[in-house]
Order: structure tokens, then sequence, then C-alpha cells
């Protein structure tokens, strides 16, 4: 990159709510709920179930999820994802590109991708990288950042060179920083320790249509199994927060694998979600209060009671050192 030209770097991510109340969680669904990538039948008819039955439940229902995990600071989310962009930037820097400028950006919710887009325009950049921040792409997630960021720029008719980087699981730092986190969690094979991967499932619809989401979570799975020298008896993988029942989603699904995982039960089990780059709501919350429970639950019925200490969630790679050294690995084709 020449020393005249100033890059901006967008890290993006689905959204979060302002705030964990009901209106805020109404506003940020129906506008998440209401894309076309996201709608899951004829526009029309959704249009009247969304804003006349879901968003009546579910805000209130969310919103008491996100209450439980908000911090003093705000959504865990943008808290985590903005540090993140912050440290990137000064990773950056530090090795030289000092007129890069790094930030963090929503497809749903605040800070805007339409917002940052102005905001780096009027800081002068000259170049443009958008980083989704899904390790494995999709065309639920990624596609949504893709789309959002060419309405903003044409709406705001600024004719700038830009690049969007569709994923970056096959960086050998991510599978390698996945693989640190787990054995700093405690993670032992030796010892009989057990590991599950839990990705997030898309519709079996965008499979079909050449979707290679579940090419890139088994390849993640692989990489992840080479790095920490186990077995594939020793990993599992699996998907969850499937969004609705009238489709057929990517599995086979969480609930189910970790009945199986408790039925077969000798020891702790390492809980992973690999396609989560921040700890967010599907985290944070529906990993201890409900699929832990489920697990514990499965376990009992199984004879093989759950002690404590036996099930370990280790935490996404979130803004530390690791989780900066795979961006800036996944950026570097872009930088030079």
């Amino acid at each position: 990159m020449s020393t005249q030209e100033k890059l901006g770097i967008i890290l993006a991510n689905t959204g979060t709510p302002s705030e964990p109340t009901p209106q805020a969680v109404k506003k940020y669904l129906a506008q998440f709920l209401s894309d076309k990538r996201i709608v899951p039948m004829n526009p029309v008819i959704w249009w009247f179930i969304l804003r006349l039955a879901i968003l009546p439940r579910r805000s209130k229902v969310s919103a008491a999820k996100y209450e439980a995990v908000w911090t003093d600071k705000g959504s865990p989310l943008l808290v985590l994802q903005e540090a993140l962009a912050s440290n990137l930037q000064r990773s950056l820097q530090k090795e030289g590109f000092e007129k890069v400028q790094v930030l963090s950006a929503m497809s749903f919710g605040e800070p805007s991708i339409p917002t940052v887009l102005e905001n780096l325009r009027e800081a002068g950049c000259e170049k443009l990288v958008v980083l989704p921040l899904y390790p494995q792409s999709a065309h639920s997630t990624t596609k949504v950042v893709e789309d959002a960021v060419a309405a903003a720029l044409a709406k705001l008719d600024w004719n700038i060179s830009w690049q969007l980087i569709g994923n970056y699981h096959a960086v050998n730092s991510y599978a390698n920083a996945l693989a640190r986190s787990i054995q700093e969690a405690g993670f032992n094979a030796a010892q009989g320790d057990k590991l599950l991967l839990s990705y997030h499932s898309i519709p079996l619809v965008d499979v079909a249509a050449g979707d290679t989401y579940q090419q890139q979570c088994e390849a993640t799975s692989a990489a992840v199994a080479r790095a920490l020298g186990i077995t594939d008896e020793q990993l599992s993988s699996s998907y969850q927060c499937r969004f609705d029942k009238g489709r057929d989603w990517l599995g086979p699904f969480t609930k189910e694998t970790l009945v199986q995982e408790a039925a077969n039960k000798k020891g702790r089990l390492f809980f992973v979600c690999p396609g989560f780059s921040v700890d967010c709501l599907e985290t944070l919350y529906d990993i201890p209060h409900e699929l832990l429970l489920h697990y514990e639950n499965a376990c009992a019925e199984a004879g093989v009671p759950l002690q404590k200490g036996e099930f370990v969630y280790v935490p996404c790679l979130n803004e530390g050192q690791a989780h900066v050294e795979v961006l800036s690995a996944a950026l570097e084709p872009y930088l030079s």
C-alpha cells in the first residue's frame, strides 16, 4: 500500500439492540428479520407474521435475555468488537501501517454500515477493506454485509475502491488460535476430554443454492483437530440457533449431539463456537441457560450425572492478541 493512501477497514457483524429493553429489541429485530436474505417466506405474508405475531412476543423474551448478559459498558458484542477494532488498528500501526483506520460496524443496529462508511469518507480514506467477522461465510451473514456496503456506497455516491474478505477460516493462525484457547481452558485429550464444536446453522435451501458454509465448517473442525493432535473420536461438530421450524436446517443439531455426548460420557466436554468471532447473546446466554441445562438433563437421564467442571465453555477469541493476529493475517494481502 502506498504511503500516500489511507486505508479504511471495517469489521462487520450482524448487530445488537441499543438497550436491553423490549422497545429497543423490537426495533433491532424488525430491521434484522426484514432483510431479504433472512426472510423465510413470501415477503408480504412474512410482513404480517413478523409484526402481528413474532415481534410482540419475541421482543419481550429477547429483551430479558439481553438484560441478563448486558454489561456496564453496554452490549457485550459491541463492547468486545469495538475493543477488537481498536486493538487491531493499534497493532497495524505498530507494524508500519500508520494510515490505517479500523472501525466496527453492524449490518443491523448501530453503529450502522452507512454511518461508518460516512465516517471513513470524512477521514479521507482512499481505499476500503470490509472484513465480516464470520470465519466461515454464508449467504445469510457475509452476503448481508456485502449487500449493505454496496447499497450504502451507492447512496453516498462514494466511488471508492473496496474489497470484501469473504471468510478467514483457512488462515493458519485461526485454527492455531482456537487450539490454544482450548488448551488454555484446560483441555487434555489424554485424560479423556471430548471437544464439541458448535456452529450457527443455516437453511438447507442455501446449501442447495451453492453456499459452501458447511464445507468451511468441516474444514475448520479438521484443522482444529490437527492443531490439537486429536482423533475424530475425540471431536464432534454440530449446529445451533435454528431460526424457524418451517424450513430444513443444517445439522446435526447441537441439542441432539449433546444427548449423544451424554450417552457416551466418560469425562469433561469442552464446548466451542468457532463461527462466533466475539461472545454475544448466543454464547453468553444460550449456552449457560439453555444448552448446559439440556446437557445436564441428558446426563441425568443417561445415568451419568454431570459433575461440577465437566462442562467447559471456551470463550470466543474476542478482543485478544491472538484474534488480532488472525485478522492481521487475513488482511495481509490487502495491506501491501
